[in-house]
């Protein structure tokens, strides 16, 4: 049984739709045509492969999250004019031994510190 609530299904469904909104105006940044081509469809394909993985999602505080992700891409891909994920520079692994308590709790900080905007980047590519 879906236990999306009929206002959050709605803004799913408008957030699935602005992007392909963005996705049709969408013009790079060097003007070039096959790049701008490019980048529309990688935002297309971008936004069905995560909706429809997604799609089963029930818990409500991971659809909040996804939502929160979702929104975050589309600002910063808007505000930098680039629609690929921006990257981030974490901190090497340092010097932790290849397993134990200081090697978990360095993944965990780097798990933790990765922005919200990344958080299903890595799962589809």
């Amino acid at each position: 049984m879906n236990s999306m609530t009929p206002v959050t299904r709605q803004e799913v469904i408008g957030l699935y739709r602005k992007i392909f909104r963005i996705a049709k105006k969408w013009q790079s940044a060097s003007g070039q045509m096959e790049e701008t081509i490019k980048e529309k469809e990688y935002i297309k394909n971008e936004a069905k492969i995560l909706f429809q993985k997604n799609k089963h999602v029930t818990d409500p505080k991971l659809i909040k999250q996804f939502i929160e992700e979702c929104e975050a891409r589309i600002e910063i891909g808007l505000h930098y004019n680039i629609p690929y994920p921006r990257p981030i520079h974490l901190p090497p692994m340092g010097i932790a031994h290849k397993q134990g308590r200081t090697l978990r709790h360095q993944e965990k900080l780097r798990k933790i510190s990765k922005p919200i905007y990344l958080k299903s980047h890595d799962e589809v590519s």
